[in-house]
């Protein structure tokens, strides 16, 4: 599990294609303490460390992830989002980001006022219910508030220490980035459609009678 507090922009040294995907090599500098198979968000992409090196670590990036996220455009000498997974007894910053992306996006419009940036990203076609006022949201790992929704596209307000921070600040109109929509608005909607929920219902329109009462174990 991850926060969407990035610790570090990591660089892409080096990009290796095969059928099956492709292996990526990260420089790091601050992130030092990887070992073989930790769990690391790379743009909001939770990946395994495949191999440490003394500067950076090598991942594999399977067809599944190449499909659902930016990743397929990555290129050499490319700046990334890092984040380590988040140690049991660390302070919780952020909202919960599990690193499974759930689509490519596109930015559609950037305004910059004064040190702060507005993000215009559009939603593709069924997604749009996940997205809500001061809802929380990842973006390319980065945890950010919408601060507003339309019918298409959803925008959310950068502010100067998570532009300086975050690989956001190079970001471009027509730019592809990786969404994470909050998982408790998921889990809602499949409790919703659920048959969890139509038990709940079915309790509410139950009348509160002698009968309820017998059965639910208040009267003998």
């Amino acid at each position: 599990m991850f926060t969407g507090i990035i610790e570090e922009l990591g660089k892409i040294e080096a990009l290796l294609r095969s059928r099956d995907g492709f292996e990526l090599t990260v420089g790091t500098k601050a992130i030092s303490d990887l070992k073989e198979g930790d769990s690391i968000s790379v743009n909001g992409t939770c990946l395994t460390v495949k191999e440490k090196l003394r500067k950076g670590f090598k991942a594999d990036v399977v067809k599944e992830t190449i499909s659902r996220s930016s990743l397929k455009y990555l290129k050499v000498g490319e700046l990334v989002n890092l984040e380590r997974a988040m140690p049991s007894n660390g302070r919780f910053d952020g909202h919960i980001v599990q690193g499974h992306v759930d689509i490519s996006a596109i930015i559609t419009n950037i305004v910059t006022s004064g040190h702060t940036k507005e993000i215009e990203i559009r939603v593709p076609e069924g997604f749009a219910r996940y997205v809500s006022e001061k809802g929380s949201i990842s973006i390319d790992g980065v945890s950010l508030t919408i601060s507003s929704v339309s019918e298409d596209y959803f925008k959310v307000s950068i502010i100067p220490q998570t532009i300086m921070r975050t690989n956001l600040v190079f970001k471009k109109i027509g730019d592809h980035v990786n969404i994470e929509f909050d998982v408790l608005a998921k889990y809602l909607e499949k409790l919703v459609r659920g048959d969890s929920m139509k038990n709940i219902m079915n309790i509410i329109r139950t009348p509160i009678d002698e009968n309820f009462l017998k059965r639910a174990g208040f009267l003998s």
